[in-house]
Parts: C-alpha cells; structure tokens; sequence
C-alpha cells in the first residue's frame, strides 16, 4: 500500500477502483466501485460468499479466488482495523479460510464455494442461536435467527383444516357418483389380482399412521422451530389434498373389489351431505372411526399422509437418529404394503400419491433451503404460498431441540 494512500477507513470508492486496478481487476471497478459503491469499510470486510451471491454474483471462479487472496492481504495489512470492527485475523493468516471462534461475529461465511451449514444439533459452549460444524476438518460458525411468526402458522392451520373440511365435502359428492359395480367391474391390477385381500390390513394400515404422527407429534413439540415445521406441514398437507379434491371428482374410477360395497345417492339434500361431509372430516377419513367411504381413489389419501409425516421426521431429526429414521420408512412402506393388501386402492392410487408427496416435499424444501431462488420473480408467480410463508426462513432450517414450556423447574422438583 502506498506510503501517500489515506486510513482505508477514510478510502472512498475512488480509492477502492484504484485498487481494483492496480491489483488488476479493472473489469470489476464498474460493477463493485459505481454500482455497489463499496468503500474502504465494506471492501476490507467481503468475503467470498458476498462474491458469489446475489447482487455481486461473480461467475469466474480464478478471478473469485484471486480477488480474495488481495482482499486477504488487504486484510492483513490492516489487522487493527478489523479488530476495531469487530473482528480479527487470526484465522485468515494460515491462507486455508479457517476461522478461530471469534474471528467472525455475525457473518456469513463460505468454504470451499460452499455456506456454512447448519449442524442437527447445537453445541453446549455457543448460545441458543449460535452453533457450528466441523467439514473437510475446518471449524464453521453460523449466527442467524429464524422468526417463528406465528400468525402465518396460524394462517397455514386455517387453510389446512379448511382444504379437509372440502376435501369431506367432495368426498360425499364422489360416493354418490361411484360407477356400479354390476356395470363396471373392478380394474386388471397386477398386484391387486396377484395377492389375496387381507381384511385387517386397512386397520394394520391406520395403525401404522397413528404410530408415525404420535412420533411426529413428539419430533414437533421438542423442536425449537416447531412453528416453522408445523407451517410448512400444512401447507404442503393442504396443497397436496388440493390436488386430490380435484382429481377424485374429475374421474370416477370403479371399485378396485368385490367386498367394497359401495351404493349411490345416499344423501338426497344438500343437509345430508353436509352432515355426511362434517362426520368424514370429525373422524379424519378413517375406518377406524367409523368412516366408510367409495369414489375416492385417485389418489390414496392415506398413502399421502403416510408418506408425509415420514419425510417430516427424517428431515427434522439428526441424521444420527437412525432407530427413529429406520422406524419411520418402516411404518410408511408397511402402511402401503397393508393399503394394497386390504385392496382398498388400486396400484396406480398408491404409486402416484407417493410420488406426487416426495416430489412436492422435495421441491418446496428444495426452494426453501436455497437463498437466491426464494427471491426470484418466477417463485413468486408460481409458488405464491410458498413466498409468503418461506420469505423470512433464510435457509435450511436447523434440527435443535428445547423444552417446550416456559417453566420445566416444576418438573425437575417433581423429579428431584
């Protein structure tokens, strides 16, 4: 640094574009010094995310590297001056981009062109919001604050319960309009026609479904971010029933068996329904309270909430859970097994509710876990749901666990 050069404190952004140039990045004086305005302050505190993200996103990776090897020196070079900032070198002068616990305060760092990632489980030594994890033996550390907002997990739990409260409605409305049977026998199915029905396998099957949510249940109220992880479960429940509404009462398909006894018009009046519709969505749609219904096959719904929870308790555990993560594809491919078995649903009911479920679940935390897209203009036309409720979830969600009262000092006296 020249002898003549002022404080970096005190470097406009025609100090930085002199540096830029000397250093021998002209091409970028335009974009960091005239259109981001990046001074002495700002240009000794980038970091390689800030390169690679939104708004700079810098797509050479040579030049990347080689700007942040002269930030770096940059950075050596005025020590003192980070330190007054909040920050120190002590990380930076090895050149491998580790950091000690305290050399960064708030930042967000990157690593082998790759953010710090949040670990399933929060270490003892940091505060409640802070935690770290070890990859390719560099120390990460990541402080961010996720915002429960409640009132759109309250807006998600209206919408769900109202996309069950319709999907009851249609229900009753495709019972009356199913195919007769003397008319229209049960479809070829391979496996249907390959294996005997069972006639407690639907029962085994609700059964497995009440195992998964009771351990759902557990896995959301021990978790911190509970609010968020209920939010998202019924908006994809609701959305992903949505679609069912629509393509159970578009095509009726004929009874996939014999043992089905299934007969139309039940409900005259629009009051018969509605009361048929209130006992369907009071007893969730299962045998085992006493609701029995025809008409809606495509597609299983049980299939649908099966397959949901499973992904939501593998997702929000630790990977090291393995008994729970085992237990829970268990319940989820036993529960289909035993939907086929009691021939409740053709094949191609169960396929498509299972794909349609992965792939919705797949893509919704796919876009959410990623930073760049959530903004984009595409998201907001055709995911307009998931804009609203994912627009302050920063990334991927973090598997930490707490106490879910305010006051657990009662029972720890009541253990002793």
């Amino acid at each position: 640094m020249a002898v003549s050069q002022p404080s970096i404190r005190r470097w406009t952004t025609k100090h930085v574009a002199k540096w830029l140039k000397e250093e021998g990045f002209s091409d970028y004086v335009d974009l960091l010094c005239n259109r981001h305005r990046l001074d002495g302050t700002s240009i000794l505190t980038l970091t390689e995310y800030d390169l690679r993200s939104p708004p700079l996103e810098l797509k050479v990776l040579g030049d990347i590297k080689r700007l942040m090897v002269s930030i770096r020196k940059l950075q050596k070079q005025n020590s003192d001056v980070l330190e007054e900032l909040g920050y120190t070198y002590e990380g930076w002068l090895s050149g491998s981009g580790a950091h000690s616990p305290n050399s960064i305060q708030g930042s967000d760092w990157l690593y082998n062109g790759d953010p710090a990632r949040d670990s399933d489980e929060p270490v003892a030594s940091l505060s409640a919001d802070q935690y770290h994890q070890y990859t390719n033996g560099k120390y990460k550390q990541h402080t961010r604050r996720l915002d429960p907002e409640y009132w759109k997990t309250i807006l998600s739990s209206v919408y769900v319960v109202f996309v069950f409260g319709f999907t009851s409605f249609v229900m009753v409305i495709v019972h009356e309009r199913v195919p007769d049977m003397q008319t229209y026998p049960p479809l070829p199915d391979i496996f249907l026609d390959s294996v005997p029905r069972i006639p407690w396998a639907f029962a085994m099957a609700e059964a497995c479904g009440v195992v998964l949510c009771n351990i759902w249940l557990l896995v959301l109220l021990l978790h911190k971010h509970r609010s968020i992880l209920l939010r998202r479960l019924c908006s994809l429940m609701g959305t992903v029933f949505m679609l069912r509404c629509i393509t159970m009462f578009v095509t009726s398909l004929s009874v996939p068996g014999q043992h089905l006894q299934c007969s139309g018009k039940l409900n005259s009046d629009m009051w018969a329904k509605l009361k048929r519709a209130v006992a369907i969505w009071s007893g969730f749609g299962m045998t085992l309270t006493g609701v029995h219904t025809c008409g809606d096959y495509m597609f299983s719904g049980h299939t649908v909430v099966l397959t949901m929870l499973n992904f939501f308790v593998t997702e929000y555990t630790p990977r090291g859970w393995n008994f729970i993560h085992t237990l829970s594809w268990v319940l989820n491919l036993f529960g289909i097994f035993f939907i086929l078995a009691a021939h409740e649903h053709y094949s191609i009911d169960v396929f498509i509710a299972f794909y349609i479920t992965t792939r919705l679940f797949l893509y919704y935390h796919t876009l959410a876990n990623t930073r760049a897209y959530q903004q984009s203009r595409r998201a907001r036309i055709w995911f307009p749901m998931f804009s609203f409720f994912e627009c302050n979830v920063n990334g991927p969600v973090p598997n930490e666990y707490c106490w879910p009262f305010s006051k657990p000092s009662i029972l720890k006296r009541l253990i002793g």
